[in-house]
């Protein structure tokens, strides 16, 4: 079901969602709909929560901190989950949050910190990441929000991964450097995992536990050297040409 209309300001609320349902927006939701937006009693808007898909929605209590919204009808249905799971190892603060909305954007489906070696940053601010999440969300018309889980070492993340999923790994010392020809040994409908190096790359031991795994796919990004957030980008970009819903 195409999006409704491209126009209208579309808002995340953590509410159940069906036709005639009054949510109630939280003080910085009504602040910015009334004050920011000056939207006014009976104008409408593009809702959705991550689960019921998106509703057109009408303001009908414009208050500066508890402003009400009522469900008129739905504009698209909730798509299916998606099947990609991105492991990357966190990034410092603005190229962070760049990697988090573009991933949104790209369709990654899970978000995986990994602790490596050379990883820059040691722990996640959640609350930041989730934020990030919905902005990138409300932005882009995307509804099916990504999850995440809490950081963990490379190792805990390899071990916890199912040996029959399989595990695309940037790979700059890849022997296959075009890399549709490498997706294709991924199969067909199966999730994967694509996991993003630190600033400097994988140490020895790292790759070695990379490389042992049954069901691994080096990924070249091209002879250039790409940083971490670029690379995220690069690498979801192939993955969904080859392998996701771009074709």
């Amino acid at each position: 079901m195409p999006r409704a209309d491209a126009t209208l300001q579309r808002l995340f609320v953590d509410a159940p969602m069906q036709t005639g349902a009054a949510l109630a927006l939280d003080k910085a939701q009504s602040n910015y709909l009334v004050s920011v937006l000056r939207m006014r009693a009976g104008e409408a808007l593009l809702v959705f929560n991550g689960q019921d898909g998106e509703w057109r929605a009408a303001l009908t209590a414009p208050e500066r901190k508890s402003a009400l919204l009522t469900l008129l009808d739905q504009t698209r249905t909730q798509p299916a989950p998606g099947r990609i799971t991105l492991a990357f190892a966190p990034l410092k603060q603005a190229r962070f949050d760049y990697m988090v909305q573009k991933s949104v954007e790209m369709g990654a489906a899970h978000l995986a910190p990994v602790l490596t070696h050379r990883t820059q940053v040691a722990r996640l601010n959640t609350e930041r990441l989730g934020a990030n999440i919905i902005e990138a969300a409300e932005q882009c018309g995307v509804l099916a929000l990504p999850t995440f889980a809490p950081e963990v070492k490379l190792a805990a993340f390899l071990d916890a991964l199912a040996p029959e999923v399989p595990l695309i790994f940037c790979d700059e010392f890849a022997e296959v450097a075009n890399p549709f020809e490498a997706l294709q040994a991924v199969p067909s409908g199966s999730p994967f995992a694509l996991l993003i190096g630190p600033e400097g790359g994988f140490d020895e031991g790292e790759r070695q536990k990379l490389l042992a795994r049954s069901q691994v796919i080096r990924l070249s990004l091209g002879p250039r050297i790409l940083r971490a957030d670029t690379a995220a980008v690069a690498a979801l970009a192939a993955v969904q040409m080859a392998l996701g819903d771009w074709v």
